[in-house]
């Protein structure tokens, strides 16, 4: 009984590796260096503001910070920054489920904003939503 147990736990241990390793190869990298990008937010009313950004930031959230005129707020969780407001507009899920959507290049985001690359040319869009 012993045996079992611990070839359990150690192909637990093998899989867990494996999984780490492929996120490490295979995950988004960001470029380094000096990026141009767009940032689109659309919102409530879909009205929507474009900001041509020059950016050395290798995620998102940088990038976001670099927009200028583009403010935003939220808070940090368990899953990384989550964006509650943007220009003063309040997307938030437990008064009327509401929220952000983030969109790279047409496709929708991966990761959150603290962990998405930006690469150079990347267009980014920011939609408020309803579930």
């Amino acid at each position: 009984m012993k045996k079992k147990h611990i070839i359990a736990i150690l192909l637990t241990v093998i899989l867990a590796a494996g999984m780490i390793f492929a996120y490490s190869v295979f995950s988004e990298k960001p470029t380094e260096g000096t990026k141009e990008i767009t940032i689109e937010v659309v919102n409530k009313s879909e009205e929507a503001t474009v900001y041509e950004v020059k950016t050395d930031a290798e995620y998102l959230i940088g990038a976001m910070e670099d927009a200028e005129g583009l403010t935003f707020d939220g808070s940090e969780g368990q899953y990384g920054f989550t964006v509650i407001e943007i220009n003063g507009e309040v997307a938030d899920f437990t008064v009327d489920a509401s929220y952000w959507s983030f969109y790279v290049n047409g496709e929708y985001c991966n990761y959150g904003v603290s962990e998405q690359p930006v690469n150079d040319g990347d267009a980014f869009r920011i939609v408020y939503s309803t579930y």
